[in-house]
C-alpha cells in the first residue's frame, strides 16, 4: 500500500517525573493524517530547541550529538517504511513505530494454524472428533514441510498467501508427498479453513483460494457382490483369529458400521426398537451424528456367537475387535482363502452395506443415509453406488410394463 501522505517531526514533551526544565524528545510519525509517537529517550532544554525544524539549537557538542541521533532515527523511520512496502504490508504510523522498536506484529501462517489446532483440541470430543483433529494436525505438518521445501523458511507472513502459494502447495502434495488428487484436495480444504480465518480477522486482504478448484474426482468405491459376501460368510476357517475377524467384517457388511464404531460398540447401544426388534443406536465417532440401525438376522447371529466372550464382557463391548492394522492384515489373508481379488477393508464392508445389502434390495436412499449416520443425502449418494444387478432388475420391470401396455394396445 502506498500512503497518501507521510510526515516525521521531532518535538519536546514534558515527562511526568521530571523536576528540571528539560523535556523528552519525541518523534511524531504521521501517515494519511493518523499519528503515533515514539520516545527517543533523550532530554533537551526547551530554550535551546527549534520547534519548526525539530532540532537542537547550537554548535556545542551536546546539540551536535542530539541532532546526529535524531538524524539516525529519521533514517530508521524511512527504512521502516521501505521494509513495510517491500513486504507488501500496510504503511501505517503504528507499523513504522513497531518496526523501529523491533516489535514484530506480523501474523505467521504456521503460528495461526497451530493456535487454530489448539482450539480444536480443546473442543474434542464435545464439538470435534479425534479424527478431525488428526487431519488438522497432519495438514499443519504438510504445510510446514511445504514452506521449508519451497521457501527455505520456518514460517511465512500470512500476507504472502496468494494463488501461487496454493497451486504450488497442491503440486508439492501430489509430486513430493505422492498424494492422490482427492487426498491433496482434502488437505487443501483443511488448510483453507485456517486461511479464511485470516481473511475474517483482517490479516489477509483476499482469499488466495478464490478461483482455485478444490473439486474431487469421482472414485469408484469397492464393495462385495452378493456372491462374494456369501463366500466370505460361509467359508470354513479353522483359525480362530481369522474366524473372529471374518465375523466382525461380515457384521459390518450387515450394519454399515465403520471400524472405530464397531470397535467401540457397547452392549448398552443395543436396544429394542419401537418394532420390538433389536437395533443399534449410537453416535458415529467421525461426525458425532446418530446412527439407528435395525439388526438383520445375519448380524444377530454374530452377536449371539460372542455374547459370552470373556474379552467382550470385561471391556463391555459387543465384539472382540483388534487394531485396525491387524484386522486389515487378517482380512487380506481371508480374501486370498475365499478367492477374492479385492482389497478387503472396513471401508469395503461399509460400501457393501450401502450397495449390496440395502440399496440393491430396494431400501430407499433416505433410509440408508440415516443408518449410515450421514448428515445429508449428498454424502450417501457419493458413498453408495447402486449395483448393475439392481439397475438391470429395474429396467426389466420397466421393459415388462411397457410390453404389457403395448400388448394391450394391440388387442384393442
Amino acid at each position: 500500500m502506498l500512503e497518501k501522505s507521510l510526515g516525521f517531526m521531532f518535538f519536546l514533551k514534558h515527562g511526568r517525573k521530571l523536576e528540571n526544565t528539560e523535556m523528552y524528545i519525541y518523534l511524531r510519525i504521521t501517515v494519511d493524517g493518523r499519528s503515533n509517537e515514539l520516545s527517543t529517550k533523550r532530554l533537551w532544554d526547551p530554550d535551546k530547541w527549534n520547534a519548526r525544524l525539530g532540532r537542537a539549537i547550537g554548535n556545542g557538542e551536546g546539540a551536535r550529538n542530539i541532532n546526529a541521533h535524531l538524524d539516525v532515527l529519521l533514517q530508521e523511520a524511512h527504512k521502516a517504511r521501505k521494509v513495510l512496502m517491500d513486504n507488501d504490508r500496510d504503511i501505517t504510523a503504528e507499523n513504522i513505530k513497531n518496526y523501529m522498536l523491533g516489535i514484530d506484529d506480523r501474523k505467521m501462517i504456521l503460528e495461526v494454524f497451530q493456535e487454530h489446532n489448539d482450539q480444536i483440541a480443546a473442543l474434542v470430543p464435545q464439538e470435534y472428533s479425534p479424527g478431525t483433529l488428526d487431519l488438522f494436525k497432519r495438514t499443519l505438518n504438510h504445510t510446514r514441510s511445504f514452506i521449508q521445501w519451497k521457501y527455505r523458511d520456518v514460517d511465512m507472513d500470512v500476507r504472502k498467501l496468494n494463488y501461487e502459494f496454493i497451486s504450488q502447495y497442491a503440486f508439492w502434495l501430489k509430486s513430493v508427498r505422492k498424494c492422490q488428487h482427492n487426498s491433496a484436495m482434502k488437505y487443501l480444504t483443511y488448510f483453507k479453513k485456517t486461511v479464511l480465518l485470516c481473511v475474517k480477522y483482517g490479516w489477509l486482504k483476499s482469499d488466495p483460494f478464490a478461483g482455485y478448484n478444490l473439486n474431487r474426482k469421482e472414485v469408484e468405491k469397492p464393495y462385495l457382490t452378493e456372491d462374494e459376501l456369501e463366500r466370505i460368510a460361509t467359508k470354513s476357517l479353522r483359525s480362530a483369529r481369522l474366524s473372529n475377524v471374518r465375523d466382525i467384517f461380515v457384521f459390518c457388511c450387515y450394519t454399515g458400521l465403520a471400524y472405530i464404531d464397531v470397535k467401540q460398540l457397547k452392549r448398552s447401544e443395543l436396544v429394542k426398537g419401537f418394532d420390538g426388534e433389536q437395533w443399534i443406536v449410537k453416535n458415529r465417532q467421525k461426525t458425532d451424528f446418530s446412527s439407528r440401525i435395525p439388526l438383520l438376522p445375519a448380524a444377530l447371529r454374530i452377536l449371539e456367537k460372542y455374547q459370552d466372550d470373556p474379552q467382550c464382557q470385561v471391556k463391555d463391548v459387543v465384539l472382540p475387535v483388534l487394531t485396525n492394522q491387524k484386522m486389515n492384515e487378517y482380512l487380506k489373508e481371508i480374501a486370498e482363502r475365499c478367492d477374492i481379488e479385492k482389497l478387503l477393508t472396513f471401508h469395503v464392508a461399509r460400501h457393501t452395506f450401502a450397495t449390496t445389502v440395502t440399496l440393491s434390495n430396494g431400501v430407499p436412499l433416505e433410509t440408508v443415509s440415516k443408518m449410515l449416520g450421514h448428515k445429508n443425502l449428498r454424502q450417501t449418494q457419493h458413498y453408495a453406488k447402486i449395483v448393475d444387478a439392481k439397475i438391470a432388475d429395474d429396467m426389466n420391470k420397466l421393459r415388462e410394463k411397457l410390453s404389457c401396455k403395448a400388448a394391450g394396445m394391440i388387442e384393442v
